[in-house]
């Protein structure tokens, strides 16, 4: 069956969504679940900020004594409590982070300020609130903060030290990574670190496919190579089936030793699509055997790299337990003319300037230039139906 990439993309979702086991779940201390995704909601343990808290340096003041000349009486700063009450007429010295003194019910900025001695003159009005955040404004003791299903970024790893989720008091729960089977294909593959004759090729997809699973949350496995016979191909595919996913790279085209649709029918696989109308990639086939997921992905480097990247990474995603799996496609504006022919979504290398404005094709030979992807730090994404762009167009964008 052939798709388009939104019908794909698609499919992908609504299969793995609703097929999914729930993952197991393990304890980690906090900074090792960097990445993973959150098996437990998570609560403040308190009110954040946990008192009225000054947002700038200056005095805390009563907003209604101002404008006008005030006596200060003290001085805060952060880590410390002020014991006293701000009265009428009165201030109090506030650094930026301490905790509002009671009486005062706004701060003046230092540098709408003017001192001498033990006065300092305001000559501005204030209103009540201004330069403090409230207690609990943030959030509030008990409120949630995390929630089921997020991936703990850099942000999300600060909140569970905030509320103290760290293993001297409380571990964070996490789903279990996903364990993903890599099986490159074909009778032309040596490993790496093999020399290779003139008509062979190094390993590379298994390695950047392993990278791009350890990317999207899951445990990488690397099988042996699958040689172009039925034998070697069924007997590496039922090894791999033994984990979560099983990523073939190669052996899906229409080519006398493309074998692993047979093997998978034989094996009583039941296939959702063998065709998507994307550029590099088309001959990408998805489905589901003895309750496992596998996706046969072209040989080609970049067919292997895009058709992971847009489509299998989702269900690495889905199977570590996130909520959804968005595909993160940004715009950015075309350097220079942009012409290809329609009828498929094509994925092609590029450069995205620093400032994530313009976006320039990088020359390619073929997907099999992984010279050329290696330059590129994104993908320029067509439209089907649209042949020509000029400079200064926007386009979609899909970051590496």
């Amino acid at each position: 069956m052939t798709l388009s990439f939104e019908q794909a993309r698609e499919c992908v979702l609504r299969e793995v969504s609703a097929a999914r086991p729930t993952p197991a779940t393990e304890q980690v201390p906090a900074l090792e679940a960097a990445g993973r995704v959150l098996a437990e909601t998570v609560f403040a343990d308190r009110d954040y900020p946990p008192f009225p808290r000054a947002a700038r340096d200056g005095f805390a003041i009563r907003a209604a004594d101002v404008p006008g000349d005030l006596l200060v009486i003290g001085e805060v700063r952060a880590g410390e409590l002020y014991h006293g009450s701000v009265g009428v007429g009165e201030a109090v010295e506030i650094m930026t982070g301490a905790p509002l003194p009671s009486g005062a019910d706004a701060v003046v900025m230092v540098e709408h300020t003017e001192r001498e001695g033990n006065r300092v003159r305001v000559g501005r009005t204030l209103t009540q609130g201004e330069n403090f955040g409230a207690q609990g404004q943030e959030a509030r003791s008990g409120e949630v903060v995390l929630h089921t299903g997020q991936r703990l970024g850099f942000a999300q790893i600060a909140m569970l030290a905030m509320v103290g989720r760290e293993c001297a008091r409380e571990c964070t729960s996490v789903y279990r990574k996903p364990r993903v089977a890599i099986l490159p294909t074909g009778d032309e593959i040596v490993e790496a670190g093999v020399s290779p004759e003139r008509f062979q090729i190094r390993n590379s997809n298994a390695w950047s496919m392993a990278v791009q699973v350890g990317r999207a949350g899951g445990d990488p496995q690397i099988l042996s190579i699958a040689r172009d016979n039925y034998e070697s191909t069924r007997g590496l595919i039922e090894q791999g089936l033994d984990a979560d996913l099983l990523l073939l790279s190669g052996g899906v085209s229409a080519g006398k030793y493309d074998i692993v649709e047979r093997v998978m029918a034989d094996l009583g696989a039941e296939f959702f699509f063998d065709r998507v109308l994307v550029q590099p990639g088309q001959p990408l086939v998805f489905g589901k055997v003895r309750g496992k997921f596998f996706f046969g992905l072209p040989g080609n480097p970049a067919s292997t790299m895009v058709t992971f990247e847009v489509f299998a990474r989702a269900a690495v995603e889905l199977l570590g337990g996130a909520q959804e799996a968005p595909l993160r496609l940004l715009q950015a504006q075309l350097s220079k003319d942009f012409r290809h022919k329609t009828g498929l979504t094509r994925f092609l290398p590029a450069q995205v300037s620093a400032d994530g404005s313009t976006v320039t094709p990088e020359p390619w030979q073929g997907s099999g230039d992984i010279a050329a992807l290696s330059r590129a730090n994104a993908f320029l994404v067509t439209d089907p139906d649209r042949e020509s762009w000029a400079a200064g167009d926007m386009i979609r964008v899909l970051l590496k």
